[in-house]
Formats: structure tokens, C-alpha cells, sequence
């Protein structure tokens, strides 16, 4: 897929021609990406290794085609010349915005964000996807704290309405009001919230997870009516135990290792939850969590 110039609107909000940066191309990565080719940016995503970046293309190109499947008015060529998938950084450098997309580890999370904003234009905004570090701490990784922020998207980007908008200390103000304009281009909802650890939707969705995982843990109901007493008696959309797999136990597991050191022993992980993920029941991803998942699911 090459970077050629879109026929329609270049891009959402002030991005206009200089369009979106998205380092990591795996399922939060290419879901974001997907998300801005749909409000009609260009798009550049840079993997690590051929191999990878071979890997988004096949990722963003099926949800284009999915897409195309719900929407008739969507060309799904005229979207697919809008992205471009490689491993230059330097891709980057005429961006308005960048945000990284790698997995969810501090220190890689610095390195990334280093090597970003070493190639980035003036004027850039650069984001981390981070569902749970602080953005003061990953702005120590970055020459202008000014210009970053935390965008958390939501798996699965295409079908969830909310990004969470996380400022630092050091934040501008025309940073997140930019920010703003481009969550709300696409589509979905933002919410701003001040850096804190997990923000708001990770510490509460996390809690909600663990307190599930536990009580399946103690034999106290099944993962199907755990679930569904919160779809039905909460009318939540979707159960805490599914949600989990749909994000993801090895990244839920992560967040609640991140947020025991940060806040204390009533986030320290469920030794069942610890246990799934050394055996590689992730959820979804994998193929099994708390529920086995096929093609129908």
C-alpha cells in the first residue's frame, strides 16, 4: 500500500496534508490506523521488522474490507492508497501527529518515544497509547513535554466510541484542545483526564476485571453468569470477564501489575489471571480465556 495523496478531504480536524503517524502496527496500532483512514487521513504505520509491517498491511487491509462490507459509499482502494506500512522512522517526520502504539512496558514505551521524537517536525503532536504509565513518566523520554499527551484508544478501536485524552503536567492547552478536534472527527467520544495512574477507564475497568477474576477464582459463580449479572443487572454492554478477554489477559495482567506498584495490594493480579497467561490463555487474541473464541464469536 503506498502513501499517494487522497482524493478526498486530506485529513480530520488540523491534521490537513501532513496526516498521522502510527509507530506498531499490531491490533491497537492497526485499529487506530484504520480509524483515521476511515475520517480520510493519510496514514503512515512503521513496524519494527519487514515481517511486521507485512503483518499490518494484512491487518488494516482487512478491516478496510470489512469496513467496505458495511458501508457501500466506502472505496476501499481509494482508502488502502492512503496508507503506507514500512520500517523508517523518518516516515514520521512530516507528521502532525504520532502516536505510539507499542505493547504496553515502560522502558519500551521510552525507547520508542525517543526515537519518535528525535525525527519529529516542528509543531508535531505526539501521543502514547498507554492505557496505564504515567505521562509524566514517558515524558522524561521526550524533548518537549509540551507536545505530548496520552491518546488511550479502546480494543476494538473500530467499534469502541471513547479515547480517553491524558495531559501531563506540562501539556499545552492547544495540545489537548487539538486532540479533542481529532478524537471527535472520528467519530468517538474524547474525555480529558489529568495523569494519574491508570487514568480513569483503566483504573476502574481494571478493578471491575479483577474483582471478577477472583470471584470466578473462588467458585463463587461461573465466567457466564459473572458476565451476565453485569449485562443484565448493571446493563453494562459487555461482561468484565469477556471484556478482559477482548483486551486481552496479558495486557489486563500488565495493567494490574502496573497499578499494584502504583497504588497497592488491592490491584495486586489474581494468581488465576497470572496463571492463564503462563499458559498462553490470553483471550481472544489467542484463541481461549475465560472463553473459547472462533470465527462465529
Amino acid at each position: 500500500m503506498s502513501d499517494a495523496v487522497s482524493s478526498r478531504s486530506a485529513a480530520p480536524g488540523s491534521l490537513n496534508d501532513r496526516g498521522v503517524g502510527v509507530l506498531g502496527g499490531g491490533r491497537m496500532g492497526a485499529g487506530i490506523a484504520h480509524a483515521f483512514l476511515l475520517a480520510g487521513a493519510r496514514v503512515d504505520v512503521v513496524e519494527r521488522d519487514a515481517g511486521a509491517a507485512d503483518a499490518a498491511v494484512q491487518r488494516i487491509g482487512d478491516s478496510i474490507r470489512r469496513s467496505a462490507e458495511r458501508d457501500p459509499d466506502l472505496d476501499p482502494a481509494e482508502t488502502a492508497s492512503r496508507l503506507h506500512v514500512g520500517v523508517d522512522l523518518a516516515r514520521f517526520s512530516g507528521a502532525a501527529l504520532v502516536i505510539e502504539a507499542v505493547p504496553e512496558d515502560r522502558m519500551l514505551k521510552h525507547d520508542a518515544l525517543a526515537r519518535v521524537d528525535a525525527v519529529l517536525g516542528e509543531g508535531a503532536v505526539l501521543a502514547s497509547n498507554t492505557s496505564s504509565i504515567s505521562i509524566d513518566d514517558l515524558a522524561a523520554a521526550v524533548r518537549d513535554p509540551g507536545r505530548f499527551l496520552g491518546l488511550h484508544f479502546f480494543n476494538p478501536v473500530p467499534a469502541s466510541a471513547l479515547v480517553e485524552i491524558v495531559r501531563g503536567s506540562a501539556t499545552d492547552d492547544r495540545v489537548v484542545d487539538l486532540a479533542r478536534g481529532w478524537v471527535q472527527s472520528l467519530g468517538k467520544t474524547p474525555i480529558t483526564v489529568s495523569d494519574s495512574p491508570g487514568f480513569a477507564s483503566s483504573r476502574l475497568g481494571v478493578m471491575l476485571g479483577l474483582e471478577a477474576i477472583r470471584m470466578l477464582e473462588e467458585g463463587v459463580a461461573s465466567a457466564e453468569d459473572i458476565d451476565t449479572a453485569m449485562t443484565l443487572g448493571y446493563r453494562h454492554p459487555m461482561g468484565p470477564l469477556r471484556t478482559t478477554d477482548i483486551v486481552g489477559l496479558d495486557v489486563r495482567l500488565g495493567i494490574a501489575e502496573e497499578l499494584a506498584r502504583e497504588l497497592g495490594e488491592r490491584f495486586a493480579p489474581p494468581e488465576l489471571l497470572r496463571t492463564m497467561v503462563t499458559e498462553g490463555r490470553l483471550g481472544r487474541k489467542s484463541g481461549e480465556g475465560f472463553y473459547v473464541w472462533n470465527e462465529e464469536r
